[in-house]
């Protein structure tokens, strides 16, 4: 029998108000935490967390981050850490303030606490860091022996958060089943290193379903910049379920899709998550899903706001010539597309991102 594996952060701590009881959180992992966030998010959190840190008598540091993951940032904070005494690292704010942390706590051995103001990615409770260039240019993965050791979500500032971002990180979370089904059929090892659990199938089942049923309801909310329990079922949904569902379900298509999509200058403007939402569609077209699943995927995207159509995404005017290589980089070697239950050709891609299109438009 293969070996399973199920990787996920330590712990989860999900409610309104959390951010105030960080120091209680903290107190078990590190004496003095280096804390690091954005100059936007250290204005809207300084004050929670120096009010908790001062009512227990606890030691921290905040230092601020310069916005891009890179290895100079990374070593510019990890001297700071060092000359603070600093034994555990906390990252605040979105995806490159919480990957740099992550890299400082691999660097300095220390556990890390990961606190998302944003719920717009699974990446959050995963093992991995993405590192770029001063530039803004990807430089690589950081593949990190643990999980974070805290994911921490405050859900009175995640809802207050502009809406397509959580809409967003609905479209990300939109492909977790789909991608983790595929790799389950296809018998394809996950990045947790090894086969899917059923219990990484069953968080993303569960994924999908809260999506389908609490989705809408969560958009109207957060339009409201109230949280309610349909808001708190997206946010798990978003960054827990999913994360753990595509890392140690799999990754198949839809990623592969996303990745290919940013060869296109037309779709730089959109998130991570509404270029994957297409990329789900574009997957069940790939491989010929029932079409009641594929009109309850297009009518939830058509709901919540994300593309269904390449005009959706900014790309109406693109060449068919651009759309091979757009298939093309989905099916470069090494990426998870190779994870579907049968193999897949640059123009098995090209046909499904035009039936995808066509299906998006039949509906709209």
């Amino acid at each position: 029998m293969a070996t399973k594996i199920t990787i996920s952060p330590g712990k989860y701590i999900q409610g309104p108000g959390e951010l105030k009881k960080i120091e209680n959180y903290t107190k078990d992992f590190g004496k003095k935490p280096f804390i690091i966030s954005d100059d936007f998010v250290m204005n809207l959190t300084k004050d929670t967390v120096s009010e908790s840190y001062a009512q227990a008598d606890g030691e921290f540091h905040m230092e601020l981050f310069k916005g891009e993951c890179s290895k100079i940032e990374v070593n510019r904070l990890i001297d700071i850490a060092k000359v603070n005494g600093c034994d555990m690292v906390v990252g605040i704010g979105g995806g490159k303030t919480l990957d740099t942390a992550k890299a400082i706590a691999y660097y300095i051995h220390q556990p890390v606490m990961i606190v998302p103001t944003i719920a717009s990615t699974d990446a959050p409770c995963s093992a991995l860091s993405v590192l770029y260039t001063e530039e803004g240019i990807f430089d690589e993965y950081l593949l990190l022996p643990t999980n974070p050791a805290i994911v921490l979500m405050d859900t009175d500032i995640i809802a207050k958060a502009p809406v397509r971002l959580l809409v967003a990180g609905m479209g990300d979370a939109l492909a977790t089943y789909f991608e983790a089904r595929a790799c389950k059929r296809s018998n394809a090892s996950t990045m947790a290193g090894a086969k899917a659990t059923d219990a990484a199938m069953a968080l993303a089942k569960l994924c999908y379903d809260s999506l389908i049923s609490d989705g809408l309801k969560a958009k109207l909310a957060a339009e409201s910049k109230v949280s309610n329990s349909a808001v708190e079922k997206i946010i798990e949904a978003n960054t827990f379920l999913s994360g753990i569902g595509f890392e140690s379900g799999g990754l198949a298509g839809a990623h592969a899709i996303h990745n290919g999509l940013t060869v296109l200058e037309e779709c730089h403007h959109l998130y991570h998550g509404e270029k994957v939402a297409f990329g789900t569609l574009t997957q069940l077209a790939l491989e010929n899903a029932p079409m009641a699943e594929i009109e309850e995927v297009i009518d939830f995207c058509l709901d919540v706001g994300l593309p269904v159509t390449l005009e959706d995404m900014g790309a109406k005017d693109v060449t068919n010539e651009q759309l091979m290589e757009v298939a093309k980089a989905s099916v470069a070697e090494g990426e998870t597309i190779h994870n579907m239950p049968f193999s897949v050709t640059a123009e098995d891609v090209y046909a499904a991102i035009l039936t995808a299109d066509k299906l998006g438009q039949l509906y709209k």
